[in-house]
């Protein structure tokens, strides 16, 4: 039986919600204690990326009283993360009850937020999450926590200055800034790049563009359109072709058959979540490379939702191996042999993960410790991709390639999906992600004492407020005798 019993949050509206998760916040003594001891102009954590990770990270490192902080996002306000660029599915593929970034605190979550302002029932009724309205609910997260995010800032390189680490800066804050920890919330592509396939390095920039790419679908209305690929963003992009009136869509797909089961979610638990990291390297390889192998399927809705539109085709067994321009259209050809034209190629390819393709580290992205580095897996578990994720400390932090190259590494930490293969999924999905920022947090609390420890054991001996101020006893003498019983 559904249960739609109203709860006090019900319809109470956001005022009343903001109200509730303040007088929890104090309960809880937030922020935290500011325990750690200043430098003149530096920061003591810096958080690139203001999305879901990013801001998590912030209100984590808050409640432990790590409060000089800074949190940068080249995006304007608003569009952080990709909900509103270019993630273009109907809704979210994950289950509307999990809790993401509450950070164990009940009115900030999405359940929360939503039944604040629609009531039981028609959260009852609702199936998925809208991808519109979870970049509401952050706008919501980031309002009612007030983060201080700095719009408009980009980080275009990282150095190290003694033991501190020197980003430079551009955009609407310029010059350098000096911080003791970089913490990378910078979402799926955060240590690599977009997925662009050798088979378009020719091919004129106008007849083809990545899932990721801002796309006019208005453009291809009566045109003929390829997409390479079956996952998810894949998917999202053909139904956004079809809706803007495409005169066809054909999805080309190299497996022979379409993937259904998403693997992870099979196993998916809080033992997953906590035990991941623990695992031997071949463990947790071979759960990864599993995972990438048999390919997590686009999800229900969004596959419907282009196989409703009667110009929409699925081809299996179609590996693209070369795009020539051809008469004002693009000849695409395949590895068995066959060949056809369209107009326009949308790569549904998904980004890689190499950390060599990240700006930010400069020259030193070739010292940061990948997998391909440390574990050489059997021949039947070989995956080139799964190679080039980094091989994370168990904070997050990265790890030179060679011992005192680049020590510096590992004031930085990959709070991303580029953590997924070292840590599993606690940096980038929502399931998990309350669980990772409160490792990281913890993690980063650890490293800032450690290293501040003498400072802490001065204000150990120096400390000196008295409890008692003498005038809770009173001394007196004690009447003894010696063995013989004879008074004193």
């Amino acid at each position: 039986m559904t249960n739609t019993q109203n709860s006090p949050i019900d319809a109470c509206g956001l005022p009343a919600l903001d109200a509730r998760l303040k007088e929890d916040l104090r309960f809880l003594s937030y922020p935290g204690k500011d325990w750690v001891p200043r430098r003149a102009g530096v920061t003591d954590v810096t958080i690139i990326g203001a999305g879901m990770c990013g801001m998590l990270a912030w209100f984590a490192l808050r409640m432990g009283g790590v409060l000089n902080t800074r949190v940068l996002d080249r995006s304007p306000e608003g569009l952080e993360g990709p909900w509103l660029t270019y993630a273009r599915m109907e809704t979210l593929r994950s289950p509307k009850e999990l809790t993401g970034p509450c950070y164990r605190q009940g009115p900030l979550t999405f359940q929360a937020w939503f039944r604040a302002q629609f009531g039981s029932v028609a959260w009852e009724a609702l199936d998925k999450i809208p991808r519109p309205m979870w970049m509401d609910y952050l706008r919501w997260y980031r309002k009612a926590l007030s983060i201080p995010v700095e719009n408009g800032v980009s980080v275009d390189l990282v150095e190290p200055e003694g033991d501190l680490l020197r980003l430079r800066l551009s955009g609407a804050t310029s010059g350098t800034a000096l911080t003791r920890k970089l913490v990378l919330a910078t979402g799926r592509d955060g240590t690599g790049e977009q997925n662009i396939p050798g088979f378009v390095d020719r091919l004129p920039r106008r007849y083809w563009a990545h899932s990721a790419d801002e796309i006019d679908f208005g453009a291809l209305r009566g045109k003929r359109v390829a997409v390479v690929g079956i996952g998810a963003s894949a998917v999202d992009n053909a139904a956004e072709a079809l809706e803007h009136g495409a005169a066809e869509v054909r999805h080309l797909i190299r497996r022979k058959d379409m993937p259904t089961i998403n693997k992870m979610m099979g196993i998916g638990s809080f033992g997953f979540t906590a035990g991941f990291a623990d695992l031997s390297d071949e463990w947790r390889w071979r759960f990864m490379q599993y995972s990438f192998a048999t390919q997590t399927p686009a999800p229900h809705g969004s596959t419907l939702r282009v196989s409703r539109h009667d110009n929409a085709y699925f081809h299996f067994g179609k590996a693209v191996t070369s795009t020539t321009e051809e008469d004002g259209a693009v000849r695409v050809r395949f590895a068995d042999g066959t060949s056809y034209l369209t107009d326009f190629i949308i790569l549904g390819t998904g980004f890689t993960i190499n950390p060599l393709s990240r700006v930010e580290f400069g020259e030193a992205a070739g010292d940061i410790q990948n997998w391909q580095d440390v574990y050489t897996p059997p021949k039947d578990e070989q995956s080139a991709d799964l190679g080039r994720f980094p091989y994370l400390n168990p904070d997050f932090s990265f790890r030179e390639k060679v011992p005192g190259t680049a020590p510096w590494l590992k004031n930085v930490y990959c709070f991303n999906y580029g953590a997924s293969a070292s840590l599993g999924k606690v940096s980038g999905d929502i399931p998990g992600v309350s669980e990772g920022a409160e490792w990281l947090t913890r993690a980063l609390a650890s490293t800032l004492y450690a290293e501040d420890v003498e400072a802490h054991w001065k204000g150990m001996i120096d400390y000196a407020k008295p409890e008692l101020d003498g005038s809770e006893w009173t001394a007196t003498e004690l009447e003894t005798s010696d063995e013989a019983g004879r008074v004193a």
